[in-house]
């Protein structure tokens, strides 16, 4: 197959997975959550994801079970629609069409057949204001539907989607903006304003951030930015409310929930902490500390068995009860500021990049799950404003991706910068990296580049550095000294600078025989057999950013690019100047697997991607505006299977799919449009393959189904057997499935008709001993026709041999004689009947 030249670029995973509050099952099995255009159902028992509903075509603000039907989600999005879910099979029932950007939505038991949602406020050109809208859902069965009976409920809402709740089961509902609370009831049809003064006694702003309400008082909790919690009650009429004060987090508060009986009352924030009130005895509280990252959103499961909280450092957190954590689902960690380069384990093929702080994530591109992190630092993080702590800065792996180095700073006030290099040993019984050596700084200021030789196979590992103090080093693995020192360690085995210049970039050739340094405006040839220095390259003015051999047939070309806007091209057989062009390249990275080379160039706001070969003048493929902002991280991944393209201007992704992150740490690569249309296909068919093991009930059903069709010399064995049509007597059964549930007589009835239905009797039983009896005399019988025949057959050569030879028929073989007879004594009622129906 050939696939289609169009190429897009779409998220592949690593998509916030805590942009909304996620939802709960009733049955506490799944967990539904929004990530990037889809929505995600997890496995609250295995931490797998199940189904991923395909079908926004942007990104996915809200999601929401069915409150008549459990078994059903609802999604908006800010395409302007809302989809209708079966979450469980993931099928797309009906898509709502709104026709305006959707933020958030909500739901209310005492108002059926009513969605009600956000949307910008149409002709206010301010861009945050927002407005409460229902949506009254037309009952109709087609599955694209135009939604046009829309009804204004509140102005200049919050766009945070915690900060509007409903109360009482859709008696009132609450929203908060700013420092002003408003409670609307819908059966007045009026609404109270409640305000606060934006600052209180100690200077800390009152800011509402959150708001929940109880299930049956009349009580709203609200959360506020100086970390109080007030409850607020007599709230139906203006001069006699009153509020309660609840305090305990040093922070804002980010997220309130009461359980579905009302007894407590669930907080989040910043401090990584779960605190449960007691309703009515707020004084006693319990804690669930130590959960890894601040709280986002808090989501209790319908009979109160489950709770969940969502964390910054994009992790969703399942815990039983407020007593103690059952799963934990963690997405990519898009932390605010991705430190290390964009790598691929070579071992597991999974992403590494900069995860919680301190740490380092594997993230596997195939599962969209993170396989697990790295803890570099190892030391406690403490969250608070201010503090300087270690944070990992770099990483490189070596070639068989056996080793893992890592760079690891600390800036305090008024002192100098603190480097720790790190060299991690794969170990094959933990499938973990392990320290092997520290060394503390390894330069007399920060690093600024490493990479290790990628061919060592004949060779001695060796790391290279470079180091802001002028001086670039090479670390080599060596033996114990003794024997009972363990293990080989590295150490430094040669160190070199060049006339006192800064090396900036430093990077291997294909085969580990070149060595190729940076040093401001000049690029210096080594060899790192002889550490000689072989040739030294100039160029236009300007630092060197980017270094970057060519491969396979390219080896012999050396790229870099300049602070000056110019990719220079060199070529090493002749070291000369081979080309050079200007172009503002943010990002220069070779494929590891091809001659292609990319190059993320930054113009006018936003990265446009040229993918070329350093021989060819021509780029294979240019795109423009693939993101706004500029590309400084990016990686090639090998593919588990090879495409097979033959439009050159997608070739380049028939071995490697090229991953890059955009300023706002979102994930995307390259794809074509075939193979993006194959996904969604996949997706959709819900095809049961013969392998997929069946339920009992398909069993029965298979089982009664083969006895009825296969014949007297034909028994029904295997799943073909089983996988046919079904029998004439079958309409009753097919009717009886179909049928709605709540039209059909008691399950005791039916069920005594249906298995009567499939017991065997008596007569059948006795026809089945009589059975071998009668095929012995049919057979005997047949012998015997069969002799008859053969005579019969002998007399008639006989006579034809006799008559004349214009007179004579064909002459019919044994074979052919008894082929006729099985055919006269075929039954071909069957074509009547088919003539009749």
């Amino acid at each position: 197959m050939v696939e289609q030249a169009e190429i897009r670029v779409v998220h592949q995973g690593g998509s916030k997975i805590i942009f909304r509050e996620p939802v709960i099952s009733v049955d506490s099995r799944f967990l539904l959550c929004a990530s990037g255009r889809n929505v995600k159902v997890f496995s609250t028992l295995t931490e797998e994801c199940v189904q991923e509903l395909r079908g926004h075509t942007d990104l996915v603000t809200g999601v929401l079970l069915r409150p008549s039907n459990h078994l059903q989600v609802y999604s908006c999005s800010a395409d302007g629609t809302i989809r209708l879910w079966d979450f469980t099979d993931g099928i797309l029932i009906k898509t709502y069409v709104i026709g305006y950007p959707i933020c958030s939505i909500y739901a209310s038991a005492s108002h059926d057949g009513v969605l009600f949602i956000v949307t910008p406020t149409q002709g206010d050109k301010r861009s945050d204001s927002l407005q409460l809208l229902a949506v009254h859902l037309p009952q109709c069965a087609d599955q694209l539907v135009e939604t046009s009976d829309l009804s204004a409920v509140l102005a200049d809402v919050s766009p945070n989607p915690a900060a509007v709740a409903f109360g009482r089961a859709g008696e009132y509902l609450a929203s908060a903006k700013g420092s002003q609370l408003e409670i609307f009831f819908f059966k007045k049809q009026k609404s109270y304003r409640f305000s606060l003064r934006e600052d209180n006694k100690s200077g800390r702003r009152n800011t509402f951030t959150c708001v929940a309400c109880h299930p049956k008082d009349d009580c709203v909790a609200t959360g506020h930015e100086d970390g109080k919690i007030r409850l607020w009650r007599n709230f139906d009429q203006k001069r006699e409310y009153t509020y309660a004060t609840l305090h305990w987090h040093h922070g804002a508060v980010a997220a309130l929930r009461f359980t579905p009986e009302g007894t407590n009352l669930l907080s989040g924030g910043v401090e990584s902490v779960l605190v449960q009130w007691r309703y009515q005895q707020e004084s006693q509280r319990d804690f669930l500390p130590r959960l890894g990252a601040a709280i986002t959103h808090v989501a209790v499961s319908p009979d109160g068995t489950l709770f969940c909280t969502s964390h910054s450092d994009n992790k969703i957190t399942v815990i039983q009860s407020c007593v103690k954590v059952s799963s934990i689902i963690q997405g990519l960690v898009q932390g605010a500021d991705v430190q290390t380069d964009l790598m691929v384990d070579p071992r597991s093929k999974a992403l590494v990049l900069n995860g919680k702080p301190g740490h380092l994530q594997f993230y596997s591109l195939q599962r969209d799950k993170l396989l697990f992190n790295l803890d570099v630092v190892q030391q406690e993080f403490i969250h608070e404003a201010g503090l300087e702590q270690f944070q990992v800065v770099g990483a490189a792996f070596d070639g068989p991706g056996g080793w893992l180095a890592t760079v690891e700073e600390r800036q305090q006030k008024a002192a100098e910068v603190e480097v720790n290099l790190k060299l991690w040993a794969f170990d094959e019984q933990t499938q973990s990296f392990v320290l092997n050596t520290t060394v503390s700084a390894p330069h007399e200021a920060r690093i600024t580049a490493m990479c290790f030789d990628p061919a060592p196979a004949s060779r001695t590992t060796l790391l290279v550095s470079c180091g802001g103090d002028g001086h670039f080093k090479a670390w080599q693995l060596a033996p114990p000294a003794h024997t009972d020192d363990g293990g080989p360690s590295w150490s430094c085995d040669f160190v070199s600078a060049y006339h006192g210049l800064v090396p900036e970039r430093c990077c291997f050739s294909a085969d580990g025989s070149l060595l190729a340094v940076s040093f401001q405006q000049v690029v210096t040839v080594w060899s790192p057999s002889s550490w000689e220095l072989l040739v030294t390259l100039s160029q236009p003015p300007g630092d060197v950013r980017d270094l970057c051999f060519g491969r396979l047939s390219c080896s012999k070309y050396l790229l870099g690019t300049t602070s000056g806007n110019l990719l220079c091209c060199w070529n090493l057989l002749t070291c000369s100047l081979e080309w050079s062009t200007s172009m503002e390249v943010s990002l220069l990275l070779a494929d590891p697997l091809s001659e292609n080379m990319a190059a993320f160039c930054h113009q006018d706001g936003s990265s446009d991607l040229f993918v070329f070969k350093p021989s060819e003048p021509r780029p294979l493929f240019s795109q423009k505006a693939v993101c706004s902002g500029r590309v400084t991280r990016a990686a090639f991944a090998p593919r588990e299977a090879m495409l097979e393209s033959c439009e050159e201007s997608s070739q380049w992704l028939n071995r490697s799919q090229l991953y890059f992150l955009t300023p706002l740490t979102d994930l995307l690569t390259f794809t074509t449009k075939a193979e993006e249309e194959r996904l969604m296909a996949s997706s959709k068919q819900l095809v049961v393959d013969d392998s997929v093991a069946m339920t009992p009930f398909h069993l029965l059903l298979g089982k009664h189904r083969g006895h009825q069709q296969a014949g007297p010399g034909e028994p029904a064995s295997g799943p073909s057997a089983e996988r046919r049509a079904l029998p004439r007597s079958s309409a009753a059964l097919r009717e009886l499935l179909q049928t709605p549930a709540h039209v059909l007589p008691s399950t005791s009835f039916l069920c005594s008709l249906f298995v009567e239905s499939l017991l065997a009797s008596a007569t059948d039983a006795s026809r089945e001993e009589n059975k071998p009896t009668e095929e012995e005399m049919e057979s005997e019988k047949e012998e015997e026709e069969a002799a008859a025949s053969d005579e019969e057959m002998k007399r008639r050569v006989m006579r034809a041999e006799g008559a004349p030879s214009g007179s004579a028929g064909p002459d019919l073989t044994r074979t052919q004689v008894r082929e006729l007879r099985r055919l006269r004594k075929l039954d071909h009622s069957w074509f009547s009947g088919l003539l009749d129906s």
